[in-house]
């Protein structure tokens, strides 16, 4: 445990001197989510896993809370342009397209493949699951492969983004939002009643009272408030929405960069917006401070609550599972511009079309990742007549 604080505290104040103060709050954010993600077990991948295996709707439940949560946060920031730094807030809109369409359907699939989300490859790295190291190199390296190709997905055929503040503004995206929401919630217990009794989904807690703040488990629902909160504190302090995947990107081209790649060619990379974050660099890029928080934020949990432990043997199949589940997350992310968090949970609380349609495609491609897990030695779960 304190080695892992000590590096968050190093690293922090590493960040502190080479970047500007905003940037250096956003990586004690990081931290925090790392805490939240690791002590909550706060699942995407599990949630679609259980909901399209066994009817299992409660981590679904849990995203609709987090997201409903998060919409009455973003919407008075989005709609007065409040900012804790000075940098305008602004929404996460995207075009609805090929590219979305085809990056969505790769990363449910491949989530299911690699056994993690974006979040989740994050906080499950930090707690010293080796499997998942592996997942973490194939989404850089397809991010990165993302990036060069990118270009090319966006010159297919695509509508612009679509708001849902162009029906009544903030106030009428909110409702729109908010029913949506709960007509989804009424949808995935419909869902469950259909099908035989699911298996539960909450880890019991390893302790109670006061201590199990610090060594955990904790509620679905107290993840899904403390994500909404500070996913709106981050929109607050950067201007953007929580976002993961474009750290990897960057990651990837720096790796290739320092081989001798001419990685500043590439249209990626040659976008404007996009090179400022390339010359910021890996400890000052937002994205890539706050994800550094998140994997020494869960490090420091684990350690907290004593489960951290290094898991050295991987089973070759498991292995070569979870690079392609990876690479087929870091490709997909990139082509849909977000990832779980950066397309659904970002997009969805911006009031952005493109993230109810990312979250669906998802869905589909989480029913063949389910299909395309043995093959990797990755069983399914199964219905139990265990009580939810």
């Amino acid at each position: 445990m304190l080695a892992g604080l000590a590096a968050a505290l190093v690293l922090g104040a590493v960040i502190a001197t080479t970047a500007d103060a905003t940037t250096a709050v956003l990586y004690a954010v990081g931290v925090a989510l790392g805490l939240v993600l690791f002590h909550s077990r706060f699942g995407f991948t599990s949630a679609w896993r259980q909901l399209v295996a066994v009817r299992q709707g409660r981590g679904l439940r849990a995203h609709l809370l987090m997201l409903g949560v998060a919409c009455t946060l973003f919407a008075p920031v989005l709609a007065t342009g409040a900012s804790l730094t000075g940098t305008a807030p602004s929404p996460s809109l995207t075009p609805l397209g090929v590219s979305l369409v085809v990056g969505a359907l790769l990363f449910g699939a491949g989530m299911q493949i690699g056994g993690s989300c974006a979040s989740g490859t994050l906080f499950a790295v930090g707690s010293g699951q080796t499997a998942i190291v592996l997942t973490l190199a194939g989404f850089v390296g397809g991010s990165t492969l993302g990036a060069l190709q990118l270009p090319w997905w966006q010159g297919l055929p695509a509508h612009e983004a679509v708001s849902l503040t162009r029906w009544g503004g903030y106030a009428g995206a909110w409702a729109i939002s908010l029913v949506a929401l709960a007509l989804v919630a009424l949808a995935s217990v419909a869902w469950a009643r259909r099908g035989p009794t699911p298996p539960p989904l909450d880890p019991p807690p390893t302790a109670h009272g006061w201590a199990r703040v610090v060594r955990g488990s904790w509620p679905l629902w107290v993840g899904a408030l403390l994500l909404a909160g500070l996913n709106a504190l981050t929109l607050l302090l950067s201007g953007r929405a929580w976002g993961i995947t474009f750290a990897f990107a960057l990651w990837g081209s720096k790796l290739l960069d320092a081989v001798g790649a001419d990685v500043g060619s590439w249209g990626f990379w040659q976008d404007p917006a996009n090179a400022a974050k390339y010359d910021a660099g890996v400890l000052a890029e937002t994205t890539s401070v706050m994800d550094l928080g998140i994997i020494l934020g869960a490090l420091v949990a684990a350690a907290l609550a004593g489960r951290w432990v290094l898991h050295r043997r991987v089973p070759p199949r498991l292995a070569l599972g979870a690079v392609i589940g990876g690479l087929m997350m870091g490709y997909g992310a990139r082509l849909a511009s977000g990832c779980n968090i950066g397309a659904y949970f970002g997009g969805i609380a911006s009031f952005s079309l493109h993230g109810w349609v990312w979250g669906l495609l998802a869905l589909v491609g989480t029913w063949i990742g389910l299909r395309l897990r043995p093959l990797f030695g990755l069983g399914n779960p199964r219905p139990t007549d265990s009580v939810c």
